[in-house]
């Protein structure tokens, strides 16, 4: 019976510091008998992690898409998971092209007002530490460590660097354009950490009910940004609006500090979500 599963975590195809293969591996070393890659904006580490999937460790194939919601200014970035959806669906194909692109500039663009103001930081460098990877903040942040300017991750997102005075905006998707992307494309929607309020802005109770109209599944409530507090009034939200509840780690390897399986998912809500989708694209087995 399947009862560790995580449905949250990044690889070197976005910001994470484990190749694909190195993360599927650490995954069934950790004890997971489900794992979810769920890379920013691409599915690049899907064919890496698939050959490389153990015997026994079941592989969800999804990603994080950058999302807005533009009800309040300026808008409000937030992120969805997008699980089991058609990588070849030529619409969201499209869009997550293009995010990628604009993440690219945005990262340039970030550089170079560091640069301006007397800060060493490399662009070059910075794609080069991105090894070909969708480009984030946590990869200028790893600049800025190198530097010597800042000791860890989290300070370098703190409002003095990239959290406020050295961030820019993202030209991200369409919240309610994104659902209906990862419907059309057979996939399963559901909203990550929506209450992270450390994280900084945080959408309407009664946002998150349109968007259970539009086709959204689920809530991520046990997650490492969530307070006991915010993870039971997610919980509540769900239940009041009949979606499902997700627990994961959104591990990053060592550009944070929670490892995989601190927050996992239970399998009636797994279940539920293989269930939802219709996509080619099917949970496969190591």
């Amino acid at each position: 019976m399947t009862h560790r599963i995580d449905l949250h975590t990044h690889s070197t195809a976005s910001d994470g510091t484990l190749t694909p293969a190195e993360l599927v591996r650490a995954a069934a070393a950790a004890g997971l008998d489900v794992v979810a890659i769920t890379d920013h904006d691409t599915t690049d580490g899907w064919g890496p992690a698939l050959r490389a999937l153990p015997p026994g460790l079941r592989l969800v194939r999804g990603a994080e898409l950058s999302c807005r919601w533009d009800g309040d200014q300026p808008p409000v970035p937030l992120h969805l998971l997008a699980y089991l959806f058609d990588p070849a669906h030529p619409e969201l194909v499209a869009e997550l092209t293009r995010v990628r692109a604009a993440r690219l500039a945005r990262g340039e663009r970030m550089v170079a007002l560091l640069r301006a103001d007397g800060i060493d930081v490399d662009w070059p460098q910075i794609l080069a530490l991105a090894g070909g990877g969708t480009v984030g903040r946590p990869h200028i942040a790893q600049a800025l460590i190198r530097a010597g300017l800042v000791a860890t991750t989290s300070e370098a997102f703190g409002p003095e660097w990239l959290g406020e005075r050295y961030r820019l905006p993202k030209d991200d998707i369409d919240v309610f354009r994104a659902v209906r992307l990862i419907r059309a494309a057979g996939g399963v929607a559901v909203f990550a950490h929506p209450r992270a309020s450390r994280r900084g802005r945080i959408v309407p109770d009664e946002l998150i009910a349109e968007l259970a109209e539009a086709g959204l599944v689920g809530l991520e409530a046990d997650h490492e940004d969530h307070s006991p507090a915010e993870r039971a009034h997610v919980r509540g939200l769900a239940a009041e609006l009949g979606l499902l509840v997700t627990g994961s780690s959104d591990f990053h390897g060592s550009h944070k500090t929670v490892q995989l399986g601190a927050f996992t998912t239970g399998v009636e809500a797994y279940e539920r979500i293989v269930a939802a989708s219709s996509g080619v694209t099917a949970v496969a087995s190591g």
